[in-house]
């Protein structure tokens, strides 16, 4: 008895993470799964990764519009748009460390920032449908609190690394991976 409540309580404390982790893996294809992970030590190119991959997205949602009798086009927004949702939260969550690591990412806002706007204007095209609403709307909160903290963190990385210079030889300030 004893054996089979440590066994559902394993199944119940692992079984959530490991479907988390394969939901998050399933937004990205192999080759993105590979950019992001050659990316990983360099700030700057992780978060212009994450920028391509959104990207890429957001065009595959605007390339639907015109399709309006285009079998699967509502499941395919709504894949799509919960894929945006899903790898924006990602990027927040990584804009979020290399803020309290102070990594130097002051090149990579500006562009993120002028993808953002495009994003959200595209989320907010496709007509209304109970099939995606909500995932629409998760998707532009969550593109809304990106552009939050991509606009808080260009004025206080300016502050930080005026205050802070990088030295010369820091180029791209990689991060040290543990081993």
């Amino acid at each position: 008895m004893i054996l089979f409540a440590l066994t559902l309580l394993a199944v119940a404390v692992f079984v959530p993470r490991v479907a988390a982790a394969q939901r998050t893996h399933a937004d990205l294809s192999e080759a993105e799964i590979e950019e992001v992970r050659e990316a990983a030590i360099t700030p700057q190119l992780r978060v212009d990764a994450y920028r391509k991959i959104i990207d890429s997205r957001v065009t595959r949602i605007q390339d639907l519009l015109p399709k309006r009798y285009a079998p699967g086009r509502r499941e395919d927004f709504h894949d799509l748009i919960q894929q945006v949702k899903a790898i924006s939260d990602e990027l927040e969550d990584n804009l979020e460390d290399y803020d309290t690591g102070h990594h130097d990412i002051r090149k990579a806002l500006p562009k993120l920032l002028d993808s953002i706007e495009r994003w959200t204007s595209v989320l907010k095209q496709p007509a209304v449908d109970q099939e995606y609403e909500v995932a629409r709307k998760l998707a532009l909160e969550s593109v809304a609190d990106l552009k939050e903290i991509a606009a808080r963190l260009g004025p206080e990385q300016k502050t930080w690394f005026t205050e802070h210079p990088p030295s010369k030889d820091a180029a791209s300030s990689p991060i040290e991976v543990p081993r």
